[in-house]
């Protein structure tokens, strides 16, 4: 698929005043909702050694509370994509954020295993709709050439946001105690829940976008009418038919194969510093501060490097592939960590793993450069239903392997592996990326 370069450049004639920026500000919405969505989800990883220690609580079992929050979240994908197609951005993701806080501020008062396991099972189904709002707001807001770089600021949000937090996080459950944890990120994710209703607005109804804007976003591909879409009503037949294209069905699985790596560091990684490495409270809040750097950068890395190359070589392929395939490879090195001592060693191979991971995050883009215009919300849910299928696998097999072996050894090898499967599924699967249509 190839850009038309004129159609862009007829954006700024036609006596067009100049166009606003009105996208920066949704842009910045956005990246603060991504980062206390993973935020709210990662503080379980933050709590478990003290929150097991209190709860007597196995590695077994914890595999299955962290895996539960993924249960409701991958099976609500296609509802969340539905509900949004339904009802809109604005009222979906600000009626999401306010929700999946509230759920994150109980976890503080959770007394045993069944209260966990709960509130794990409803703050996945409250989250359910947020990539799906993030996809329709990229294809809405943005120019196909701006995507990636979009895609991977607000992207960065959650790797960023967790590398400067963690430490503050760990000092948090040292000094007040695990349930504060919870009860601070949910009372934060609340308010700006009620922040994103006030300033949100599509395209199409927004007071800080001129005609102009409007032009450049349409003639770069942006669907800057999103919101006068005529509304499909939702079928089984339609997510049957996306599964059916090769580039939704093949993104999906490495999307997968890639989710198991960030999944591993949402959720296992503090406890894998602490068990595994031997390290202190204040050493792990320390070091898990570098890999999320790493994937940070990662993120901005893929990113830039995607839209420079869909602008040089006019191809989605490459600009979308490459990075993509590239990150995987890198993350398959997380194996490498069972064959060193030194726990400095152990932190430079696990921040290329995640930096590889972070470029993982452009098929967010590619699936919103794919995905047919009438069904972006469901195609985005279809997209992350498949893709966080991984934060229920990935848990409970290593929660088996530690609880069986003792070690992290077979874990990492299991992580490695399905980089490597994702990064097959990018190539021989997803062909030609380009906008598909339903029959």
């Amino acid at each position: 698929m190839r850009i038309d370069a004129g159609m862009r450049a007829s954006a700024h004639s036609d006596g067009l005043l100049r166009p606003t920026r009105a996208r920066i500000g949704v842009l910045a919405l956005i990246s603060v909702a991504t980062l206390l969505n993973y935020m709210d989800r990662a503080v379980m990883g933050v709590a478990a050694p003290s929150l097991t220690a209190e709860l007597h609580i196995s590695p077994e079992m914890m595999g299955f509370i962290f895996s539960a929050f993924s249960w409701t979240y991958a099976a609500s994908q296609i509802p969340g994509g539905l509900l949004l197609d339904r009802l809109g951005t604005r009222i979906t993701y600000a009626g999401s954020l306010i929700l999946w806080s509230f759920f994150t501020l109980l976890h503080g008062i959770a007394g045993n295993v069944a209260m966990l396991f709960g509130f794990r099972l409803a703050l996945g189904m409250a989250e359910a709709p947020c990539y799906p709002c993030n996809s329709r707001i990229l294809s809405s807001w943005f120019p196909q050439d701006e995507r990636a770089r979009a895609n991977s600021v607000y992207a960065v949000g959650q790797y960023a946001g967790l590398a400067f937090f963690s430490p503050v996080l760990f000092w948090v459950v040292g000094s007040f105690g695990w349930r504060a944890l919870f009860l601070i990120a949910g009372a934060l994710g609340m308010a700006f829940g009620l922040l994103m209703y006030a300033r949100y607005r599509d395209p199409a109804d927004s007071r800080r976008v001129n005609a102009a804007e409007l032009a450049y976003i349409e003639a770069g591909g942006g669907v800057a009418i999103a919101g006068k879409d005529e509304k499909i009503p939702f079928s089984w037949a339609n997510v049957r038919k996306l599964m059916g294209k090769r580039q939704i069905l093949g993104a999906s699985i490495g999307q997968f194969c890639g989710n198991s790596t960030l999944v591993f560091f949402l959720t296992w990684f503090p406890t894998y510093l602490a068990t595994e490495r031997g390290m202190d409270w204040l050493k792990s809040g320390t070091f898990a501060v570098l890999p999320y750097i790493a994937a940070s950068a990662g993120v901005l890395l893929g990113g830039q490097v995607s839209d420079m190359l869909i602008r040089r070589t006019g191809s989605a392929n490459i600009g979308r592939k490459l990075p993509i395939v590239a990150g995987l490879l890198l993350a398959s090195t997380i194996v490498a960590a069972n064959f060193v001592q030194s726990n400095t060693l152990v932190i430079a191979i696990m921040s290329i793993a995640f930096f590889g991971q972070g470029m993982v995050n452009l098929g967010w883009t590619l699936i919103s450069d794919v995905a047919p215009r009438q069904y972006i919300g469901l195609t985005g849910g279809v997209f992350n239903l498949c893709a966080n299928l991984a934060g229920i696998v990935t848990p409970i097999v290593v929660g088996l392997i530690v609880g069986q072996t003792g070690s992290f050894y077979f874990a990492l090898a299991f992580i490695g592996i399905l980089a490597l499967v994702g990064a097959a599924a990018y190539i021989f699967i997803v062909g030609d990326v380009r906008r598909v249509e339903l029959d």
